[in-house]
Parts: C-alpha cells; sequence; structure tokens
C-alpha cells in the first residue's frame, strides 16, 4: 500500500473531505487529489504536514511499515528541545 491509499484511507477514517485535507497541509484541492489518484506526489512540506495532520510517522504514510504511531524523539533529540 502506497501513499495514495494510506491518505485515502486515513481521510476516510476520519470522515473528512479531501478539501479538509488539503487545508490541512497547505495545499491546494487540485493538487490533493493529484495524490490520492496516484498522479502527483507531495513536496516535502505538505508531505510532513499530512503526517503531522493524520498524526502517523512517514514510514507509515509512505507504505514502508504498518505501524502507524509517530516515533517518539531520542534521547538526543528531545535534549535538542
Amino acid at each position: 500500500m502506497g501513499i495514495k491509499e494510506r491518505l485515502k484511507e486515513l481521510r476516510k477514517e476520519r470522515g473528512e473531505s479531501q478539501e479538509t485535507v488539503a487545508r490541512a497541509a497547505g495545499i491546494a484541492l487540485r493538487n490533493y487529489h493529484r495524490i490520492e489518484t496516484g498522479e502527483g506526489l507531495p513536496r516535502l512540506p505538505a508531505f510532513c504536514a499530512l503526517a503531522d495532520h493524520f498524526q502517523v510517522n512517514a514510514d507509515y504514510l509512505l507504505g514502508r511499515t504498518d505501524v502507524r504511531e509517530m516515533l517518539p524523539p531520542s534521547s538526543e533529540e528531545a535534549e535538542k528541545i
């Protein structure tokens, strides 16, 4: 399962419209539609915004893992915060 399927699945689970998700990611509705239909890919800032919006880790959104949970920061990253 790739990004287009994951996005559609997550959006439907939340009962959100494509317009709502596009607005949350800061992209045009037509661009979000292209992503969900597999005609395009999000740029990095939009990709990160989509992962944050759905509260899933980036690898899940890409289809590289089935683990949805965002990983906690490492101890080194936590010290920087």
